[in-house]
């Protein structure tokens, strides 16, 4: 890809669209990949944003299947399911990835991380010279922590430099307060030459400075400022003047 700054791993996703039968089937049918031709990444965080059922979850779904994740989550390495039910859509995505390859990876989805943390112990009861594998984890099972303290010690301790994450929803179990820490934690990682790719509807995380971020909607898929996006105005007006919006909520 000439002129372009190859130094991080994950360039761009393509939907061959030639290849596709018919946009009215599903997963081509919802707005996210209807409309999608090609999405550049950033080379330290890019955000997914938009309303529930434009397609974040399965848009990322099939980038990290599409790389070697397990759909379910984990790293590459993990090939567990629980329940078969991702999409073909990583079969119609092409990843540019960059001449770089990362040292590490992992794949967060919110909904089925209790199904690893599961997986990981299942794994840990098996013979094995090696170290077991919770103790990358900090060495604390995680089903022996809330949803939060879980999903933290997989970002404070799993996590490292040179690594791809595409993270769904990260936000889902973390108060504010943990939402702040998983942003400085995000913030450690690429300075460490980490990558990032995160479908969110957290103002806190997608504040991050000059990320990418994309707006999906009924009508396409968008670059929008941080500023610009309803997560902001929203919570912004809501905050600012929320004896006012309460009154106009709860009014019968």
């Amino acid at each position: 890809m000439k002129g372009i700054d190859a130094k991080h791993y994950l360039l761009e996703v393509r939907l061959r669209r030639d290849d596709v039968a018919s946009f009215d089937e599903y997963p081509f049918s919802i707005p996210a990949v209807r409309h999608l031709k090609s999405l550049t990444l950033h080379p330290a965080v890019t955000f997914v944003i938009g309303e529930n059922g434009t397609g974040k979850s399965t848009l990322l779904e099939a980038i990290a299947a599409g790389w070697g994740f397990n759909p379910e989550g984990g790293s590459v390495n993990f090939h567990f399911s629980t329940r078969r039910s991702h999409s073909r859509l990583d079969e119609f995505l092409r990843l540019v990835r960059g001449v770089r390859r990362p040292r590490t990876g992992f794949f967060l989805r919110a909904e089925s991380f209790f199904n690893v943390a599961s997986e990981i112990e299942r794994l840990d009861e098996e013979p094995a010279p090696e170290p077991k594998i919770i103790e990358r984890y900090g060495g604390r099972s995680l089903h022996e922590q809330s949803h939060g303290e879980s999903f933290l010690a997989l970002l404070m301790n799993r996590f490292g430099g040179a690594g791809l994450y595409i993270l769904d929803e990260p936000e889902a179990a973390l108060s504010p307060t943990r939402q702040m820490a998983a942003l400085s934690r995000i913030h450690q990682l690429v300075g460490q030459g980490s990558q990032f790719l995160i479908a969110t509807h957290s103002p806190i995380l997608m504040a991050y400075p000059n990320a990418t971020i994309y707006q999906l909607s009924e009508e396409g898929i968008a670059t929008v400022k941080y500023t610009d996006t309803d997560y902001y105005t929203v919570t912004r007006d809501f905050l600012n003047r929320h004896e006012q919006m309460l009154r106009v909520l709860m009014e019968e």
